[in-house]
């Protein structure tokens, strides 16, 4: 679809109460530290740059590792900045320039 790097925020957000929630949101940063995009956990959701259609899919494998843990209801919050002229790079937006 679009052939530069975006960036994806995503939020997943366990609804059940069976078991450790952290445990369910770490197998989904899990999917993420092993996908080789670059990534930013913050204390709301983790941030990530790369290219379109990987990173949806690093989204959707992260919803599917929710489900592997036992997780039966959850919420998923993607936030997306895209841009078709060029790359979305962190180094743009950071608070310290």
């Amino acid at each position: 679809m679009i052939d530069k790097n975006i960036q994806l925020a995503i939020q997943v957000v366990p609804l059940d109460r069976e078991g450790d929630v952290y445990d369910k949101i770490d197998a989904a940063i899990e999917v993420i530290q092993k996908s080789g995009v670059d990534y930013m956990i913050t204390p709301m959701e983790t941030v990530m740059t790369g290219p379109y259609d990987k990173l949806q899919e690093i989204a959707r494998n992260a919803q599917e590792a929710l489900i592997n843990v036992g997780c039966r209801e959850f919420l998923v919050n993607i936030k997306m900045h895209v841009r078709t002229d060029r790359d979305v790079t962190v180094e743009e937006k950071r608070l310290d320039r």
